[in-house]
C-alpha cells in the first residue's frame, strides 16, 4: 500500500468512524431495532461522505461477531443486555474499523472494562517492530487482570486497500510462537473478553458475505448483476443481502444470485460466532497506521 499518498484517506475514514460510533451509541437501548440501528450507522457514514467497509456487527450478549441485521430484521437489543457495535469505514478501499461495547446491566460494566482497558494499554507498546505476541501478552495481562478471560481465537488483524484481513494476527493472548513484527502497515486491535470460557465457535446463522475474486457470471442474469454491482464498488470487501434489495426484483432474489455466485466459488461467508460457553462477550477496537516510523490511531480522537 502506497501509504504516503493515503493516509489522509486512512485519516478521513478513521474520522468518520470514530463520529459515526458515537453517534450510533446514543441511539442503541433497550427495545430499539437493530435493523434501525444498522440502517442508522450506514447511511450515516455515506452522509459524511464515506462507504460501510462491512456491514455494521451488532452483537449481543453472547455473540461475538458477524451478526448484521437481515432485511426486515425483528430483533431488538434485549433489557439487561451487553451490546457490541463494530464499524468499518472506507474511502476509496481505504480502510477504518473501530468498535465499542455498551451494557445496560451492571454486572456487565467490569467486563466491558476490561476490553477497554486492555485496548487503552496496547496502544502504548504499538510501534514499529514490536512483536504481535507481545501486544498478545499485554492484552491478556489486562483482562486477566480484571478476573475474565480473553477470547484466543479471536484477535486483531492487518488492512490493506480493499481487503478487511491480511494474514497478520495481532493475538488477544500470549504467544510466544507469534514472533511477527509490525512494519508499516495499517492494522486492526480488538481486545474481546469474556466470562466465558474463552473461545468462541461459528453458528450455521450467516448473514454476511464476501466475493473471494472477480469472474464473470453464466446466463443467470440477477447473478450476472449482483457480482458486476458489488465488484464495481467493493472487490472483496464483505456485504450483506439487504444491501443489494433494490438492485434485485425481492430478497428471494438476491438469496439465489448469492447462492448462484456461492455455487461457482466466488462467495466467502462469514458465519455468527458466539462465546462456546455462552458467556457474556466486551470488544473495543480502533486502527493503527505505521507510517515512516509514527503510529498514528485513526479511529481515536
Amino acid at each position: 500500500m502506497e501509504l504516503s499518498l493515503d493516509l489522509d484517506r486512512l485519516r478521513r475514514a478513521g474520522y468518520i468512524a470514530r463520529v459515526v460510533l458515537e453517534d450510533a451509541s446514543r441511539i442503541v437501548k433497550p427495545g430499539s431495532k437493530l435493523i434501525d440501528i444498522a440502517q442508522y450507522i450506514e447511511n450515516r457514514i455515506r452522509e459524511l461522505g464515506g462507504e460501510p467497509a462491512f456491514p455494521v456487527n451488532i452483537g449481543v450478549n453472547d455473540i461475538a461477531a458477524h451478526y448484521t441485521p437481515v432485511f426486515n430484521d425483528q430483533l431488538v437489543i434485549p433489557d439487561n443486555s451487553i451490546v457490541k457495535i463494530d464499524v468499518g469505514v472506507h474511502i476509496d478501499g481505504y480502510i477504518a474499523d473501530t468498535a465499542l461495547t455498551i451494557s445496560f446491566n451492571p454486572i456487565y460494566e467490569g467486563l466491558v472494562e476490561a476490553s477497554r482497558k486492555a485496548l487503552e494499554k496496547v496502544i502504548e507498546f504499538v510501534k514499529p517492530g514490536v512483536k504481535t505476541g507481545f501486544l498478545g501478552k499485554v492484552i491478556e495481562e489486562t483482562i486477566s487482570s480484571m478476573g475474565y478471560k480473553v477470547i484466543k481465537n479471536l484477535g486483531g488483524h492487518g488492512i490493506e486497500r480493499y481487503t478487511i484481513h491480511t494474514g497478520v494476527v495481532i493475538p488477544n493472548h500470549h504467544d510466544p510462537f507469534n514472533l511477527h513484527k509490525l512494519t508499516d502497515g495499517v492494522y486492526a486491535i480488538e481486545p474481546f473478553a469474556t466470562n466465558g470460557k474463552g473461545y468462541v465457535r461459528e453458528t450455521d446463522t450467516v448473514t454476511i458475505y464476501s466475493l473471494r475474486k472477480y469472474r464473470r457470471a453464466g446466463s443467470d442474469n440477477d447473478t450476472r448483476i449482483l457480482i458486476e454491482t458489488i465488484w464495481s464498488s467493493r472487490r472483496t470487501l464483505p456485504f450483506c443481502e439487504r444491501w443489494y434489495i433494490n438492485t434485485l426484483s425481492s430478497p428471494t432474489s438476491v438469496r439465489k444470485a448469492i447462492e448462484s455466485l456461492d455455487r461457482m466459488g466466488l462467495i466467502h461467508r462469514y458465519p455468527v460466532l458466539v462465546e462456546i460457553g455462552g458467556g457474556m462477550v466486551s470488544q473495543f477496537e480502533h486502527t493503527f497506521v505505521i507510517h515512516e516510523r509514527e503510529v498514528y490511531v485513526t479511529t481515536l480522537k
